[in-house]
């Protein structure tokens, strides 16, 4: 019961989930930082400062960190869209590297109100939705360094 309760509160308003994922070890100790989660759970952005605990032997971004800036968002703004009675998670994801990144990187996610409601539908219509989302993660001057791939599943809860 506790579990779920910390979930409601996360999920209980952006500024929460905000708050709360800065805080989040796997995040924190990492280093990613979420910047911005928009009111309407569109889009969410994050960065990483590169440093010297948290780089790889090559002094770039470590790969892991790059996915982890990604891995826990599509699943959280199509619950925050979509409301209680849908189980969601990521069933698969992929990360492909482009160049090293170093300094501060940043990705933005996003899941348009149109994209979720297509979810809905899907769910309604034939029981689960699988939807593929790319993200691309970029150093300071725009320059794409990694690109994610998640593949977000959603069903009812029955």
């Amino acid at each position: 019961m506790a579990k779920n309760s910390a979930h409601a509160r996360a999920l209980s308003s952006p500024r929460a989930f905000h708050l709360l994922m800065n805080l989040y070890p796997p995040l924190l100790f990492t280093g990613v930082r979420v910047r911005h989660v928009a009111e309407d759970w569109s889009s969410v952005r994050v960065s990483h400062r590169v440093r010297a605990w948290n780089r790889n032997v090559n002094r770039s971004a470590f790969g892991g960190t790059l996915f982890a800036m990604t891995d826990p968002f599509y699943a959280v703004m199509a619950a925050g869209q979509l409301g209680g009675g849908y189980r969601i998670w990521n069933s698969k994801g992929a990360i492909e590297f482009l160049a090293p990144g170093y300094d501060v990187v940043t990705a933005t996610m996003r899941l348009t109100p149109d994209e979720a409601a297509a979810i809905r539908a899907r769910v309604d219509d034939t029981g689960r939705s699988v939807t593929t989302h790319v993200t691309e993660i970029r150093a300071a001057d725009g320059t794409a360094i990694a690109r994610a791939t998640q593949d977000l599943h959603v069903r009812r809860l029955s």
